[in-house]
């Protein structure tokens, strides 16, 4: 069975979203086989608003996708770059670090894991 995670609120909605968004996962989710992740690329899970990174070395690192800026859940990954819809502000998804203003901070961190070949992502992954 999946575990099934509990979400917050965002401060914010894309445009055409209406409402608040879905916030990062609050307990640990199961985002899939691991091997959809390769190495020195990225894979975006919407709908968890988590990305998934794996470096040249083989390790992962999964960080939010709501924008540092103003909330704003993040919906595009382009190669290895996140842009968020509401202001244009891009991230790396391999550091987590911002490429492009106005976001100043990066985001945040997640543990993840790989568990039975699934990978795992969020608090007390």
């Amino acid at each position: 069975m999946t575990p099934v995670a509990g979400l917050g609120l965002a401060a914010c909605s894309a445009p055409g979203q209406g409402g608040a968004a879905a916030a990062t996962p609050t307990a640990p989710v199961d985002l899939g086989a691991d091997s959809e992740v390769a190495k020195g690329g990225a894979k975006l899970y919407r709908d968890h608003n988590v990305v998934v990174s794996r470096d040249g070395s083989g390790e992962l690192k999964a960080y939010s996708t709501i924008c540092t800026h103003a909330g704003c859940p993040i919906n595009k990954l382009q190669g290895t770059i996140l842009i968020c819809p509401c202001h244009g502000s891009q991230f790396d998804a391999v550091t987590g670090k911002v490429v492009q203003a106005p976001a100043t901070e990066p985001l945040a961190e997640l543990p993840v894991k790989n568990t039975n070949g699934r990978i795992i992502a969020g608090p007390g992954a």
